[in-house]
């Protein structure tokens, strides 16, 4: 009787912090949707924190005639590309380190750890007189450098720690069935790696999404700008359309909701890999 009180406590307690936890994570999104329904007017000179007294979706008909999708489809184009590139090279390098011996292979190791002590501001003023250089100044191609080298450094992190727990079994029976390294990564690595892939792939998706510092120092054109910098369209020289940027916020978020959805799985995987060893 006493287990199945304690027991029934400890869940009652479980579900008062998980619905607790419930709130304090939805709530910026009510934040934002009630915020987004309301006129400039009653922004200003009523409640925030209220509901609005005269539901209207006129700041969401000012985001899309804003050219909406133009900028939705620039941070698409700049987010999948870097994203597959970053995938692409983060992976073959941690498996590089975590299943291939070569002389200065701890060093590699380092040299990408390191990266991770290195705050991107310092990097910009390189970065934007390389970019002048290479002609690809006020283009979208001027992002996709900087976001994959900035995002080596954690993935291979990250990557090389899952692989070395992969057991060498499963590479030696393929190199003995005539497999070479390509195939032994392409067919064996990557397919056990999909979890933490995964896992990487949707933080790595939400910060290219997010950035701001590159794409407002390598662009100008406002036609080839991203949604972070498109929101600026609604800030003035003496004031600020605060509705309208909720609503650009709250359209720009949903792609992100939509793939964790999706993904949910996967990434609760990559999160819980090499927890329990057996």
């Amino acid at each position: 009787m006493n287990s199945s009180l304690k027991r029934t406590a400890l869940n009652t307690v479980i579900y008062a912090g998980a619905i607790c936890w419930l709130i304090i994570t939805t709530y910026p999104l009510l934040f934002l949707l009630q915020n987004s329904m309301k006129i400039t007017n009653e922004f200003y000179k009523g409640n925030v924190w209220t509901l609005p007294a005269q539901i209207t979706l006129q700041n969401y008909q000012r985001v899309m005639e804003n050219h909406f999708f133009r900028f939705f489809s620039n941070s698409v184009f700049i987010t999948s590309i870097s994203l597959v590139l970053i995938l692409i090279v983060s992976s073959s390098a941690a498996f590089g380190l975590a299943r291939i011996k070569f002389p200065g292979r701890k060093l590699f190791y380092l040299l990408f750890v390191g990266g991770l002590t290195i705050p991107i501001h310092i990097t910009l003023i390189p970065v934007y007189t390389l970019t002048r250089q290479l002609g690809l100044y006020d283009s979208l191609w001027a992002l996709i450098g900087p976001y994959v080298a900035c995002a080596m450094p954690t993935n291979v992190f990250i990557l090389t720690a899952f692989m070395e727990e992969i057991h060498p079994s499963l590479e030696e029976a393929a190199y003995m069935d005539g497999a070479n390294r390509w195939q032994v990564y392409w067919n064996i690595v990557l397919p056990i790696s999909r979890p933490a892939l995964v896992a990487v792939g949707l933080f790595t998706l939400v910060n290219l999404w997010n950035e701001f510092i590159f794409a407002l120092t390598l662009i100008s054109t406002e036609a080839k700008r991203p949604l972070t910098l498109a929101i600026w369209n609604f800030q003035g020289q003496f004031a600020t359309d605060i509705p309208a940027m909720m609503a650009s916020l709250l359209i720009s978020s949903l792609p992100l909701l939509v793939l964790y959805g999706i993904f949910k799985e996967r990434l609760i995987e990559g999160l819980t890999a090499g927890a329990v060893k057996g």
